[in-house]
């Protein structure tokens, strides 16, 4: 009677194992690269569609402004001895006071407060929607102005948004506008390249109204609402900004690039 040779197998549970582990580590693998795909076409959406539908309705309606306003061409009248007397935003700034803000001085302001209009200022709230083209020639910039600063209406339309409560354009006091400067559309992206003398051109129906950089902030608070009062100077650098009333335009976005941390301000007065 012959013996049963018993042949034991070792390692067999192991490799089970390690191909159980191999199986896991491989299921991960592929949603982890799921997972980046689908972040990578959120930033694609977020960083380049949503820019580029935004520029594309903003230059839309730019063309539509003029060929609304092509049958009233603006008349130049000579010019006026005297003016008339939303992340992108500065937080609070809706109601900016109307006496100079904390830390202005008696010094004058670069540039003068009297300035070339063609045809009055403004001296009642404009329509609600798009009712002006802000022109950065240095830039090549062209956007709409709406009233207001609210994200979703407005500045993620690739709008450059008034602040509610500032002055009208062509007006004494200060004409501010906020715009993004990443993403939807970007119309504010290189106003850090802007430079005293630069011009900035604001057309309204049968109007232009042209303002000259004079003073650039490069970085403040979102809550430095003194940046755009009727004497526009910040409360967190007291030594940038303007010391006497005028007729001002002024620029805010977010900085640095890709982020809401800061604001970045430029600030203009009107031709004369």
């Amino acid at each position: 009677m012959r013996d049963h040779v018993r042949v034991v197998v070792q390692g067999q549970g192991r490799r089970s194992r390690r191909s159980g582990l191999a199986q896991v580590l491989w299921a991960a693998g592929e949603l982890a690269v799921t997972a980046g795909v689908v972040v990578l076409l959120l930033v694609v959406h977020q960083v380049w569609w949503t820019n580029r539908q935004a520029l594309h309705a903003a230059h839309a309606q730019v063309r539509e402004l003029e060929s609304e306003w092509s049958s009233a061409p603006a008349s130049v009248e000579p010019p006026s001895a005297d003016p008339s007397a939303g992340d992108e935003a500065v937080s609070g700034g809706d109601r900016p006071s109307e006496g100079s803000p904390e830390g202005s001085s008696e010094e004058s302001p670069e540039g003068s407060s009297r300035g070339t209009r063609s045809g009055p200022a403004a001296k009642t709230p404009p329509r609600e929607g798009t009712y002006g083209i802000l022109r950065i020639p240095r830039l090549g910039v062209a956007v709409p102005v709406a009233q207001g600063v609210d994200k979703r209406s407005v500045l993620d339309k690739g709008y450059a948004g008034h602040y509610p409560g500032t002055a009208q354009p062509g007006a004494g006091g200060n004409f501010a506008l906020a715009g993004h400067r990443n993403t939807h559309g970007e119309p504010f992206r290189y106003i850090n390249r802007l430079k005293a003398g630069d011009e900035l051109i604001v057309d309204v129906k049968g109007k232009r109204y042209v303002y000259v950089v004079g003073q650039t902030l490069g970085e403040t608070t979102e809550r430095d609402t003194g940046v755009i009062a009727p004497v526009p100077r910040s409360v967190v650098k007291p030594e940038a900004g303007y010391g006497e009333p005028g007729a001002y335009i002024t620029l805010t976005t977010c900085t640095p690039e890709y982020s809401s941390k800061y604001r970045l301000v430029v600030w203009g007065t009107l031709k004369g």
